[in-house]
């Protein structure tokens, strides 16, 4: 885990120092990352054959021309997508530290003069700060120049990440054994995808919120729901009688909650008068456990109406093929 913010922050510095290196005659004093479409995702395997995807929320950082860089995660905006995890992760393996912090000045000559479309691969060096422990850090990324004022920078390969090497086994092993958990595996695969904008773009003015989208005039992209759907497969498949830790969802649009043969449902879901449509998919699915009080459903929910819009418009698809 230390290691997946680790390379996260290297990430970070990286892009934050491309742009400054790439701004041809801006005169931005600073730049910032764009939190809402940057992203640092990691996987962990249950049980030796349950994979599982997560992610931090909360991304900050900033750097000066000259390469200085301070980056910070927030540490308790670790989404599993299950709530009761996110807390354990907090407390045992991050020990309840608000932040992980990244200082370090970087040489960014060999990104110098990108121009628009370009890409480049750069080594990275710097501390990284978490729970009290300084952690000397290095790594290769792959930097892409979107426009005069944007960078994006993506892991060049896949990482690794050794608990062991990182020193939270302990914290590991007190998830695995809240969890009931026969085994936790100690490497975990890390992505990136971390964008910097030049801070005088900022002035322009931010677009005003979608209007909400009802959920019987589902309008979503199915390309997309496929790829968020990506976060139900861990328990769910669409496969015909194929029931993991939640019931397939086979041809779920128009079935009765808790009417599938051969799973065992919660009480709550049987007794609910619940059908499957677009609208009650995107109640439940929004808010599971304020919708249906008493589901055993351990999924927290869709954070997004563009999300939530889009998985619907996947299941309907997969629904009438």
């Amino acid at each position: 885990m230390i290691y997946t913010i680790r390379n996260a922050l290297i990430g970070l510095c990286t892009l934050g120092l491309a742009t400054t290196a790439l701004a041809d005659g801006h005169t931005a004093t600073s730049w910032t990352l764009d939190g809402a479409t940057s992203k640092i995702a990691f996987g962990s395997i249950k049980k030796d054959t349950v994979g599982e995807v997560h992610s931090f929320e909360t991304l900050s950082g900033t750097v000066t021309p000259d390469g200085t860089a301070r980056i910070e995660i927030a540490l308790n905006s670790v989404q599993t997508n299950i709530d009761i995890r996110n807390e354990r992760m907090v407390e045992h393996v991050f020990q309840n530290a608000p932040t992980a912090t990244l200082d370090a000045m970087i040489d960014m000559s060999e990104v110098g003069g990108l121009a628009i479309g370009e890409t480049t691969v750069i080594d990275v060096e710097g501390v990284l700060s978490l729970v009290g422990i300084n952690v000397d850090i290095e790594t290769e990324m792959f930097v892409a120049r979107l426009s005069n004022t944007a960078v994006m920078v993506t892991t060049n390969d896949m990482l690794f990440l050794s608990t062991e090497d990182a020193g939270i086994d302990a914290g590991v092993t007190k998830l695995m054994e809240l969890a009931d958990l026969p085994g936790i595996t100690r490497t975990a695969p890390v992505t990136l995808r971390l964008v910097f904008n030049a801070d005088e773009q900022k002035a322009e003015a931010a677009p005003a919120a979608p209007a909400p989208i009802l959920a019987t005039q589902v309008s979503g992209d199915v390309e997309a729901g496929k790829k968020v759907f990506r976060k139900c497969k861990a328990c769910h498949s669409l496969k015909e009688d194929r029931n993991g830790a939640g019931p397939s969802l086979h041809r779920v649009m128009g079935r009765k909650a808790g009417d599938l043969d051969g799973f065992a449902y919660s009480e709550a879901m049987t007794a609910s008068s619940i059908v499957w449509d677009a609208e009650t998919l995107t109640g439940f699915l929004a808010k599971p456990k304020d919708y249906l009080k008493g589901t055993s459903m351990a999924f927290s929910g869709l954070k997004t109406e563009e999300d939530l819009n889009n998985v619907i418009a996947y299941l309907l698809d997969v629904t009438n093929k």
